[in-house]
């Protein structure tokens, strides 16, 4: 009996499957490695929707100065009711359309933004 042989072929086509496999995890696994950690907070649940933590947190600053002092935790209560269902720009739409704007450093920002910049610098 003749043992089984492993063509060129068939060890190419393996190959080239495990490189296929393993990119497509590097590609999954690789933005989480590289993004920015933070220290966990009562609200990541809220600041996970930010692109940007440190640059919201440089406004958030300017808000809490502006507006202080604030309950991070009734302003995360109303957020997560906000957000119920619906992602960043809808709220902030919402916010425009109902005039739920705040004044910060000369410019108008959505309600929701300043209260999530807020809870970034907090």
């Amino acid at each position: 009996m003749s043992e089984p042989r492993l063509s060129r072929r068939t060890a190419l086509a393996g190959g080239g499957i495990a490189a296929a496999l393993f990119a497509t995890a590097l590609g999954l696994t690789l933005p989480r490695w590289l993004r920015h950690h933070y220290a966990p907070t009562p609200f990541d649940d809220l600041l996970e929707r930010l692109v940007d933590r440190d640059e919201a947190a440089r406004v958030g600053e300017a808000v809490r100065q502006r507006y202080s002092p604030l309950d991070d935790k009734k302003i995360a209560r109303e957020l997560r009711q906000r957000f119920e269902q619906r992602n960043l720009t809808e709220v902030m739409d919402s916010d425009i359309a109902e005039g739920r704007l705040v004044e910060v450093g000369g410019w108008l920002l959505p309600k929701s933004l300043a209260e999530l910049c807020a809870l970034a610098a907090g």
